[in-house]
């Protein structure tokens, strides 16, 4: 371990002032819990909340799983495993289900995840009221008296334009059947994920200095109309090239050779896994 910083780089104060946060979160779901976000030695924006988050719970014998997008090596999540790694010395994995943490930018894995595990999401904008509330001290009134009819109306408007919603990631949800919260810029896949799930899922957003949570078997609901119910991207009748996974998240691509549209696995260690299991790789 790096001996120029404390275990975990914050100090022990930073970070039971956090873990106070966090057990706020879980006590109310989906409630945003403010907290003093703390300088960090990588910019804002770039997964400093769940940064934080993560610092102050993990311990000596946590093994760590970071990923960016689906990804283990993109440049966020390498960074971020760098840090942690220096100033813990904890067990790094790619490995899903061998994680006690998974700290994610805008997907959760898939490979379901258990009652002993944490999954961290970075949050760039917390508030899902924002888009037509500029001011927080009007948002938090709002969340305070259930009023989400800003949230609704701005679902109507999408029907009403496009004749189906279109959002493509950070769909709004209702958690335990009260506050309305931002699911981080998850796809609409990974929403489903959320409820009734065995883990617990935190989300911290360092720059907006807000911590929520959702406890494990909670509810969660994707808000939508009866006419126009919540639907997820639709991946029927595909499967990855590389390991032949069929109902997973995938990203299209296009062989620049052939012009023949491709789909991958997006979350890269399961696909790696996958293959392997097959003799693929």
């Amino acid at each position: 371990m790096t001996k120029q910083y404390n275990f975990a780089f914050f100090d022990e104060a930073s970070k039971r002032e956090i873990r106070r946060a966090i057990i706020k979160g879980i006590a109310v779901p989906g409630y945003q819990v403010p907290f003093a976000s703390r300088e960090m030695p990588i910019g804002r924006g770039w997964g400093t909340g769940g940064l934080q988050i993560t610092l102050a719970i993990i311990g000596k014998r946590d093994v760590l799983k970071v990923i960016d997008q689906g990804c283990d090596e993109s440049v966020n999540a390498v960074n971020i495993k760098k840090l942690i790694h220096a100033t813990t010395d904890v067990e790094i994995t790619e490995e899903t289900k061998r994680a006690s943490i998974i700290q994610s930018r805008h997907r959760i894995p898939e490979h379901p995840l258990e009652e002993n595990q944490i999954m961290v999401l970075q949050v760039p904008t917390p508030e899902p009221l924002r888009h037509f509330e500029p001011r927080e001290a009007a948002t938090r009134v709002l969340h305070a008296q259930a009023d989400y009819t800003g949230a609704w109306l701005n679902l109507f408007d999408q029907i009403v334009c496009f004749g189906t919603t279109t959002t493509g990631a950070d769909h709004p949800v209702k958690v335990n059947q009260r506050y309305v919260m931002a699911p981080s810029p998850i796809p609409r896949f990974d929403n489903l994920k959320l409820h009734q799930s065995p883990n617990l899922t935190l989300f911290g957003a360092g720059r907006e200095k807000k911590i929520y949570a959702v406890p494990p078997y909670t509810t969660v609901e994707p808000l939508d109309f009866k006419d126009h119910p919540f639907a997820v991207e639709d991946f029927r009748g595909k499967q990855c090239t590389i390991c032949g996974a069929s109902g997973v998240y995938l990203d299209e691509t296009v062989d620049e050779e052939s012009g023949k549209t491709l789909y991958r696995c997006n979350d890269t260690a399961f696909c790696t896994q996958q293959a392997a299991l097959k003799g693929l790789i």
